[in-house]
């Protein structure tokens, strides 16, 4: 793999690692660095089933994505979007119908840096840097307001996203603000760590991350679930994502859970 530090702006420090780009590497994407891969080598040492958490996750991104589309849903909003690379949620959208707009928002300045590049020649995508519990800022920001319709159908989507976000910071006030923005027939995807996981490694490969990161936090089935006020929870609920309307039977479980909601009244 190529490192194109010439490509970059000066904002993309090359000597650190950084969470966005070691998920990407997770993925098996190209935008991330020799630092970044050398810190995943470590993570997934410490916590053997961390690719598949990635992979996984990704997965389900995807089954949602279509989810929507079939649903007539053509808007995305794509909250902690991360590097916009790799099996995003425009590449499975506008797949299947062209025309699908997407919105990705992220607060880390190397993802918008990389996004950049990467979105410059996609229609019909925007990505802008705001923290996605600033709900009000993103739903005003005249990228969005230029991109999506908030009078037709939304999907919000927040796909390990929370699990950076304290109790303290109030995602549930955050998820509020997004959800009273939409119209009827919207819906919101979430995936979010397991609290009650025993995969082994876990601490350790929290130590690894939290080296001048943020910690992650886990919550169980049931406070995840609250996350989903106001809407109604598609079959099979909030689950592990592998079994979340799975393409095949038997995969590998990880300690994700997630789950897909519709908005059927103001």
């Amino acid at each position: 793999m190529v490192d194109r530090e010439v490509r970059l702006p000066p904002i993309v420090d090359l000597t650190k690692p950084n969470d966005a780009r070691v998920y990407d590497y997770l993925l098996g994407g190209a935008h991330n660095f020799a630092v970044d891969r050398e810190l995943a080598r470590q993570a997934v040492a410490a916590m053997p089933v961390l690719r598949q958490v990635a992979l996984s996750n990704r997965a389900f991104l995807h089954r949602v994505v279509r989810v929507c589309v079939h649903a007539g849903v053509r808007q995305f909003l794509d909250l902690g979007s991360g590097i916009p690379g790799l099996g995003n949620v425009h590449e499975v959208a506008q797949a299947i119908d062209p025309r699908c707009a997407v919105a990705y928002v992220d607060v880390d300045p190397v993802v918008h840096a990389h996004g950049q590049l990467i979105l410059s020649d996609t229609p019909g995508t925007a990505l802008i840097n705001e923290d996605l519990m600033n709900a009000e800022a993103v739903l005003e920001h005249p990228a969005v307001r230029g991109l999506l319709d908030f009078d037709e159908p939304i999907a919000v989507l927040g796909m390990l996203a929370l699990h950076f976000v304290p109790d303290e910071r109030d995602p549930e006030g955050a998820l509020a603000t997004y959800r009273d923005a939409l119209p009827v027939g919207s819906m919101l995807g979430l995936s979010h760590p397991a609290g009650d996981t025993t995969a082994e490694g876990v601490d350790e490969a929290i130590d690894v991350f939290s080296q001048g990161h943020m910690v992650p936090v886990a919550r169980d089935l049931e406070r995840l679930t609250g996350f989903f006020e106001g809407f109604e929870l598609l079959e099979p609920g909030v689950t592990r994502v592998p079994n979340w309307r799975p393409d095949r039977e038997g995969s590998e479980d990880v300690p994700v859970n997630g789950g897909l909601g519709v908005k059927s009244s103001r």
